[in-house]
């Protein structure tokens, strides 16, 4: 079974180097993390020159890399080479270059660390590649995290720098900047930099070193509909209106579908407690309470209709019987339908 690329990382920040690595998914991030750390930290900086090889996929054949591979080190206890844009190394979709590397596999110079970066795919796993690369590698899936995890990601990853963070900070986080890990990673580093000791992150921090509005963002609109504020919704909205790029559409249709679609779930399951509504809605707990009372406050068929309102708004989004409606409008009308 694939590796989980957080495990990988800590057996790497604790000296623990295995001769290959095969790194695979759709998300780039975690691929570039371990990467970035093997490049860095694998070798002393004076060992770099002669025994660091850095190829990339689109330049290179299988016979080449292994032929680095099979190298040893020079005057060092190992070598590095890695293999950037791998998913672009043509043999690995050739029988020959694949028997190749199933050869290595299987005999690897364990003073070599032989590290393959393959973005945006993953090797089928009936095939005796992968297979091989399970039993006698560390293969690595590199998943993108999915929204409802963004949050406990966050808090876990402002943690690991020392810090805290609010669960409300979270949330806005998690919805203004969605599941791109760099950009959401570069921004949360780009804040922490300001302060010179540990605090706790809040709302407050996220609009002054990040730019994203305490009061007038997809959180807020989202809880605004929640409790059926129209004044605040059509605030918000009007805010949008006037900063269109830093509000894009599409990902706040998706987050709106997500929204109703949990409020469809819970109006089925008004059985169950806080915390067992929480874990099927997979929502923070903090914000259960949220959900109930909008479930309160949208009857079944109403949440029907949004969900169809919705569907009718990314349409007109892509141009379809849009009639040359901005984004700004087609919002308006949207939330007009749903609190009306």
């Amino acid at each position: 079974m694939p590796s989980n690329p957080e495990s990988v990382l800590k057996d790497l920040e604790g000296n623990k180097f295995a001769p290959i690595y095969f790194l695979q998914g759709e998300e780039p991030y975690f691929i570039d993390k371990i990467t970035d750390f093997i490049e860095n930290n694998a070798l002393p900086p004076q060992d770099r020159g002669f025994n660091q090889t850095i190829v990339y996929g689109k330049d290179t054949s299988m016979e080449a890399i292994l032929t680095h591979a099979k190298r040893f080190p020079m005057m060092a206890e190992r070598q590095v080479v890695l293999v950037k844009e791998a998913q672009y190394v043509q043999d690995l979709s050739k029988e020959k270059g694949i028997q190749q590397l199933i050869s290595y596999i299987q005999n690897p110079l364990p003073s070599t660390i032989l590290v393959f970066a393959y973005k945006y795919k993953l090797l089928d796993g009936r095939k005796a590649l992968a297979k091989e690369l399970d039993k006698k590698a560390v293969l690595v899936k590199s998943d993108k995290i999915q929204e409802y995890k963004l949050g406990p990601y966050i808090d876990k990853y402002v943690q690991s720098k020392g810090f805290t963070i609010e669960a409300r900070a979270c949330q806005v986080l998690a919805e203004s900047i969605g599941n791109n890990m760099e950009v959401l990673t570069n921004e949360i580093d780009k804040m922490l930099i300001n302060f010179d000791e540990p605090v706790q992150i809040d709302s407050s921090h996220i609009q002054r070193y990040i730019g994203i509005s305490k009061d007038y963002n997809n959180f807020e609109l989202t809880k605004s509909l929640s409790y059926k504020d129209v004044r605040n919704a059509n605030t918000i909205i009007r805010y949008f209106a006037q900063n269109p790029k830093a509000h894009p559409l599409i990902p706040l249709l998706y987050l709106l579908y997500t929204h109703f679609t949990r409020l469809l779930l819970l109006k089925t399951n008004q059985n169950l407690g806080e915390r067992e509504l929480a874990g099927l809605l997979k929502v923070n707990p903090y914000f259960i309470k949220e959900y109930i009372t909008a479930g309160k406050n949208y009857p079944l068929g109403k949440i029907i209709d949004i969900i169809g309102y919705l569907r009718e708004a990314d349409l007109r989004s892509k141009g379809v019987t849009a009639n040359n409606m901005e984004e700004s409008q087609i919002l308006k009308e949207l939330i007009f339908k749903i609190l009306h």
